[in-house]
């Protein structure tokens, strides 16, 4: 098997997401009962991480454990491109000590350039343009919920950030429609959305107005108004976001049998309120747990450990 970078969503078929969803399926059964494999036995996944974690890092390192293989943890201050190694160079090394790296970072041209020297997989877990393993999970928590993807209506509410734009690529590889509820001036990148529309036939609908997106929707999601790095823009944030908020009101347009998605962390009373968070159509801290079972059917795909 060839090297495979998971830099977006887009380097996943449609098909190729449909297996991994099976192999979450079996590894979170097994999970269930206790039981565990070791298709990576030996390998060790490298975390490369210039932005903190929670959920990413636990879940990844959860995640190779699990599978008998184990993880190095590298943050940017104890590695020697913060004293100025090139980044091709530190690919080129740790592709002769690791069998794959996960990097969280602030640029995606920081990915590219890394897997661009890597002979090892390169996984993006976070960048500001991307965050396709996290979708990944909220794919499978949908599909949990309502069996299947094609034919839904799925309401992003909130900032066109990084997990925006990862949704619009999976509106690329399936058949569910899209509708975005951004502020003035905080909607995804032109160019991502253009492009992604031309392929999604209609179904990538952007829009200022919360209540259109929820209307009828499947799925109501959001994120956090303001991101890593944002914290000086608190203030105009939150006036622009203002009407955006996830609560009993605007669930009241979306379908009785909605449910709630958000990546976490929650600003309880911001994006979404406390009640909502906690309310039975809320499915987000399965989405959280998904993640160790999404990652692990991703590291077996790309580190080559075969499931039984």
């Amino acid at each position: 098997m060839s090297k495979r970078d998971i830099l977006s969503i887009c380097d996943l078929s449609a098909k190729e997401i449909r297996d991994l969803f099976e192999s979450a399926d079996y590894l979170k059964k097994r999970w269930q009962k206790g039981k565990y494999d070791n298709p990576l036995r030996g390998k060790t996944l490298g975390l490369i991480f210039h932005k903190p974690s929670t959920r990413t890092r636990v879940s990844f390192e959860t995640a190779i454990i699990q599978l008998g293989g184990s993880t190095i943890f590298m943050a940017e201050s104890e590695m020697q491109v913060s004293r100025g190694e090139s980044i091709a160079d530190t690919a080129r090394v740790l592709s002769r000590y690791l069998q794959a790296v996960a990097i969280r970072t602030y640029k995606q041209e920081t990915v590219s350039e890394f897997a661009s020297y890597s002979s090892i997989p390169v996984i993006n877990a976070l960048t500001d343009r991307f965050h396709p393993c996290q979708v990944l999970s909220d794919l499978y928590t949908v599909r949990e919920n309502k069996k299947d993807l094609d034919g839904l209506k799925i309401a992003w509410i909130g900032d066109g950030n990084n997990v925006a734009q990862s949704w619009l690529n999976a509106a690329i590889r399936f058949d569910f429609s899209l509708h975005l509820a951004c502020p003035r001036g905080y909607e995804p990148d032109p160019e991502i959305l253009a492009a992604c529309q031309a392929k999604a036939e209609n179904r990538i609908i952007l829009t200022n107005d919360p209540r259109e997106a929820a209307e009828d929707a499947d799925v109501i999601n959001t994120d956090v108004w303001v991101s890593m790095g944002q914290e000086e823009e608190r203030a105009s944030r939150l006036a622009a976001f203002h009407g955006f908020q996830v609560n009993k009101e605007l669930l009241q347009y979306a379908k009785p049998d909605a449910i709630v998605l958000h990546c976490l962390p929650a600003h309880r009373g911001e994006e979404i309120t406390a009640d909502i968070l906690d309310d039975p159509a809320s499915v987000i801290f399965d989405q959280a747990e998904n993640k160790m079972h999404v990652h692990k059917a991703l590291l077996a795909f790309v580190m080559g450990g075969e499931l039984e």
